[in-house]
């Protein structure tokens, strides 16, 4: 006789908002040197005909990871899954980006040249997302955001110094701003930097670090406030005392999730906008 199954994890807790999900799409992209990108869409529940959304990147980490249709396995994208489907219930129309160098598509994808340092390659994927949610519809093409964490956050801080005429506002979680030691401007990996676009920075964006980060040195976040200071670029700036990469606190997730509600409310604005409200 076999024995009764019994499903021990992953389950839900009791009360938990499933009826609130939406099912994530997967779309196509392209970059702009023909390499084809696979992404996951959230769009709200209540999005209408004739409507035009805020819409958001997301940009994971890593960067050899790949974002799933569902909750991930590892802690943090399990958690920015579920702040992807917060966002969708706030009105964004929001689009994860599986970058190249990321698993899970061939070692030709994972191994592709020119990435980080070496020229970061995996830039013009982000952008091509960010162009895709301008083409929608459903989409406000002026009220494109981005945000993401460690590599994610890196890649938001290029976003905003190198596009910011698309991308128009940012939330930048323990990014890495400057690769290297080198200050010499000609050098690729000072290129391939946030910092050697930063007089294109314009858009607003909000800074979260733990001072205790073993992962990314403190100083990228308190260099690039300096920068952004020196060129009077709108930024908010959130340092968690004695914390680390991702915080340990819950209380502190919460605190950076209700200010990252109230930044891109206020930047992108949150919700519904028909074509004849702004006409």
């Amino acid at each position: 006789m076999r024995p009764t199954q019994r499903i021990i994890y992953p389950t839900s807790r009791p009360g938990f908002p499933v009826n609130a999900h939406v099912q994530p799409q997967i779309v196509m992209t392209k970059a702009a040197d023909g390499l084809e990108i696979h992404n996951q869409l959230f769009l709200p529940k209540d999005i209408k005909q004739g409507e035009k959304r805020p819409a958001i990147v997301f940009v994971h980490g890593g960067p050899a990871r790949q974002m799933l249709p569902g909750y991930h396995y590892m802690q943090f994208y399990h958690w920015a899954y579920g702040i992807n489907q917060w966002l969708a219930s706030q009105g964004y129309v929001v689009l994860s980006v599986n970058y190249r160098s990321g698993i899970a598509y061939g070692r030709s994808f994972r191994m592709v040249s020119n990435t980080a340092a070496s020229g970061n390659a995996e830039y013009q994927d982000v952008f091509a997302g960010g162009k895709y949610l301008q083409s929608r519809p459903d989409v406000d093409p002026n009220r494109v955001g981005i945000w993401g964490l460690s590599y994610g956050g890196l890649l938001t801080a290029e976003a905003l110094a190198r596009n910011s005429d698309l991308f128009k506002a940012g939330v930048d979680l323990a990014g890495v701003h400057f690769y290297g030691s080198s200050l010499d401007t000609e050098s690729t990996a000072y290129k391939s930097s946030a910092v050697g676009a930063i007089d294109g920075w314009k858009s607003p964006v909000l800074l979260v670090h733990g001072d205790d980060d073993r992962n990314v040195a403190f100083q990228q976040t308190t260099g690039l406030v300096q920068l952004l200071r020196a060129r009077d670029v709108y930024h908010e700036l959130i340092v968690f005392p004695d914390d680390t990469h991702e915080s340990m606190l819950y209380s502190r997730w919460m605190y950076t999730l209700e200010r990252m509600d109230a930044f891109f409310k206020r930047f992108l604005g949150g919700g519904a906008t028909t074509t004849s409200q702004r006409n």
